[in-house]
C-alpha cells in the first residue's frame, strides 16, 4: 500500500479539485435560469459575479503562491473548503447583486487555496517521474466537476426550488472537509518517498542525467523566459475560451430550443471529454515529447471552437466534443510544462502569476461573451471571437521550450 501512496494522493488532488472548481466555476451554472427569472437581472449583470471570482482569484495567487511555497498546502486547501461550505450556505438566501458579488469575492479566495495552483503542487510533490499522468489524474477533478453538478442542480431543482438545493449542496463540502482532514499529507524526510525517487537516485548513482536532477529556475529568472510569458498567453486566451463557452452553454442551449435536462447533458457531454482528455494526453506527455501534445490540444480545441461558431444546433455536439477533448489535455498540458521546465522551488508564485493572467481574461471572457448577447441577441460574435484566439494560441505555443535543459547547457 505504501508503495502506491503517491497515487492515492494524486486521486485526493483530483477531489480537492471536484469540489472546489465543481461547485463555483461550472456547478452554478444549472441555477442562472432561475436566478434571472426571480430577479429580473440581464445576463451579464448576473455574469459579472465570475468575472470577479476569476480576477479577484488570479490578483490573490501570487500572493498566496508564496504562501504554498513556505507553509505547504494542506492548511491551505483546509481553509477553502471551509469557507466554501460556509459562501454556498450564504448563496440560499440571497437578495441582491451586491450581496451575490460579496459572495463571489469569497469564491475568488477559495480558487486559490483550494484550487489549480494547490492541486498542481501538491501532486507535483509526489511524484519524480511519471508526473504528466499523475497531474492529468488530478485535473480530471475540474472536468468531473462539470460533469457531476450542473446535472445536480437541475435535478435537486426539479423537488425543491433553487435556495433549498443549495443548502443541500452545502453539505459536499462539509463532507469533504472531513475527508481532506484525514486524507492531505506532503512527503517528508524518512517517510513515504515521492513516486520514482528512488529510481531516479539509482540513475544518478550510475551517472545516467535525469531532468529532474536540473536546477530549478527562480521566480525572477522564469520572469524573464520566452516559455513562461508563451504559456501565459496560450493560459491567458485559453481560459478566456473555456470560461466563456462553459458559462454561457447551458444558457446558449436553451436559446436554440434544448430542454434543461439536455443543456445540463451538454455541459456533462464537454467536461466529460475534458476528463478524458486530462488523463489520456498527461500519459501521452510521459511518453512523447510534451510539446508536441501541448500542439496537438490546441489544434482539438479549434476545431471545435470553428464548429462552434456555426450556431449549428445540429453540430452543437461534435464542436463541444473537440472543445472539451482539446481542452481537458491543455489544461494538464499548462501545467505540467510550467513544473517541467521551471521545477518545483517557485511553482507557488510561478504558477500564481500565470493564474492571475489568465484567471483575468478567463473571467473577462465570461463577462464579455454575456455582454455581446445582451447587445447582439446572438453568441455569433463572441463565439467567432473564441475561434481567433484559439488560432493565435496555437501559433504561440511552437515557441515554447525546457528552460532549465536550456540553461544547464549555457
Amino acid at each position: 500500500m505504501k508503495r502506491y501512496y503517491p497515487w492515492l494522493m494524486a486521486i485526493v488532488g483530483m477531489l480537492v479539485l471536484l469540489v472546489s472548481n465543481g461547485l463555483i466555476v461550472t456547478g452554478l451554472t444549472a441555477f442562472d435560469e432561475s436566478l434571472l427569472k426571480e430577479f429580473g437581472w440581464s445576463r451579464s449583470e448576473l455574469k459579472l459575479r465570475d468575472l470577479i471570482t476569476l480576477v479577484l482569484a488570479g490578483w490573490m495567487a501570487p500572493f498566496l503562491g508564496v504562501v504554498i511555497d513556505k507553509v505547504g498546502p494542506r492548511k491551505l486547501i483546509l481553509a477553502g473548503i471551509a469557507l466554501l461550505a460556509a459562501l454556498y450556505f450564504a448563496y440560499a438566501h440571497v437578495q441582491s447583486l451586491t450581496h451575490l458579488y460579496l459572495i463571489h469575492v469569497g469564491f475568488a479566495a477559495v480558487l486559490v487555496a483550494a484550487g489549480l495552483n494547490v492541486a498542481v503542487i501538491f501532486v507535483s510533490q509526489w511524484f519524480a517521474t511519471q508526473r504528466g499522468t499523475a497531474i492529468g489524474i488530478a485535473l480530471v477533478g475540474t472536468s468531473l466537476g462539470g460533469m457531476v453538478f450542473p446535472k445536480l442542480g437541475v435535478h435537486l431543482m426539479q423537488g425543491m426550488d433553487w435556495r433549498a438545493a443549495f443548502i443541500w449542496e452545502t453539505a459536499i463540502p462539509l463532507a469533504f472537509l472531513v475527508l481532506a482532514f484525514v486524507m492531505v499529507r506532503s512527503p517528508r524526510p524518512g517517510g513515504i518517498q515521492p513516486w520514482g525517487a528512488d529510481k531516479l537516485a539509482a540513475e544518478a548513482a550510475a551517472g545516467k542525467p535525469a531532468s529532474t536532477a536540473l536546477p530549478d529556475i527562480g521566480y525572477r529568472q522564469a520572469m524573464r523566459t520566452r516559455t513562461f510569458w508563451v504559456l501565459a498567453f496560450v493560459a491567458m486566451t485559453t481560459f478566456f475560451s473555456i470560461m466563456a463557452v462553459s458559462a454561457n452553454l447551458f444558457l446558449h442551449m436553451r436559446d436554440l430550443g434544448f430542454e434543461p435536462a439536455t443543456a445540463g447533458n451538454a455541459l456533462g457531454l464537454m467536461f466529460g471529454l475534458a476528463m478524458v482528455g486530462k488523463f489520456v494526453f498527461g500519459a501521452l506527455a510521459d511518453l512523447f515529447p510534451a510539446k508536441r501534445v501541448f500542439l496537438l490540444n490546441l489544434a482539438i480545441m479549434a476545431g471545435g471552437a470553428v464548429i462552434l461558431a456555426t450556431m449549428r444546433a445540429d453540430l452543437i455536439w461534435y464542436s463541444l466534443a473537440l472543445f472539451g477533448l482539446g481542452w481537458g489535455g491543455l489544461y494538464t498540458m499548462i501545467q505540467l510544462l510550467a513544473v517541467n521546465a521551471f521545477g518545483l522551488s517557485a511553482a507557488g508564485r510561478i504558477l500564481g502569476t500565470i493564474t492571475l493572467l489568465d484567471a483575468t481574461t478567463a473571467g473577462l471572457g465570461i463577462w464579455v461573451t454575456a455582454k455581446i448577447f445582451d447587445v447582439t441577441k446572438s453568441y455569433h460574435l463572441a463565439f467567432s471571437l473564441i475561434c481567433g484566439l484559439i488560432v493565435l494560441a496555437l501559433l504561440a505555443a511552437s515557441l515554447v521550450r525546457d528552460e532549465r535543459a536550456r540553461l544547464a547547457k549555457a
